[in-house]
């Protein structure tokens, strides 16, 4: 039988927080660990909580009052280490998703994605892999080649790779991957795997920054 993913949400909009609560309950697959409108509130939470008794996956705003959520994440890498963190704001701001990123985050949303979206995002996470709204995939490719020298080789991805990097740097998750290359959910994780292990990166915003790097992903794409 399939786990329940558990997920804690971090969200001081009262409206927003409901939408994305009840959006949670009514998947069979997932469950809210808790929901707290303040960083400082949920990390207290958190802090003493033994590794088996941690949820699975932090779903966190950045505008939060008191402690935003940008200074909050490395503190919950620190005392959930083993919890994908989502990032789930209204902020597209370049500062914001380079912060998130290089503090440890897996994904970066912003709050204009739909319920099935976000849930997706959720279930690509704990499949190992990351989620990252289009408008920031984008911005990764686009803007990350003018601050790194090349250091990668195209030779070192086969087609198929090559297509489905693209295709993650696009902004789809797996499902829609698999959909758009007639090809089993399990065998895109099995080439977002490979990809990984051939860049030397965990994740797919890493992967994305360092093929566009090394020219894999071409500047005016």
């Amino acid at each position: 039988m399939k786990r329940t993913i558990t997920i804690l949400l971090v969200e001081d909009h009262p409206k927003y927080r409901k939408v994305i609560e009840m959006a949670l309950e009514d998947d069979p697959e997932m469950e809210v660990f808790d929901i707290f409108g303040a960083a400082e509130v949920a990390l207290r939470c958190v802090q003493d909580l033994h590794e088996r008794d941690a949820p699975d996956v932090v779903l966190l705003d950045l505008n939060l009052p008191g402690m935003s959520g940008l200074e909050a994440l490395p503190w919950f890498k620190k005392y959930i280490p083993d919890a994908n963190v989502i990032v789930l704001t209204q902020s597209d701001a370049e500062a914001d998703v380079l912060h998130a990123i290089q503090e440890g985050a897996a994904g970066y949303l912003l709050k204009s994605s739909t319920v099935r979206q976000i849930k997706e995002g959720i279930r690509t996470v704990m499949d190992g892999g990351s989620t990252l709204d289009g408008k920031v995939a984008k911005f990764i490719m686009t803007t990350i080649n003018d601050r790194v020298p090349k250091d990668v080789q195209e030779s070192t991805l086969s087609q198929r790779e090559l297509e489905i990097l693209t295709l993650l740097s696009e902004g789809l998750v797996k499902k829609e991957i698999g959909d758009q290359l007639g090809i089993g959910y399990g065998s895109v994780a099995t080439y977002t795997r490979r990809i990984y292990e051939k860049l030397n990166v965990v994740n797919a915003p890493a992967a994305i920054g360092k093929a566009y790097r090394g020219g894999i992903l071409p500047a005016d794409k």
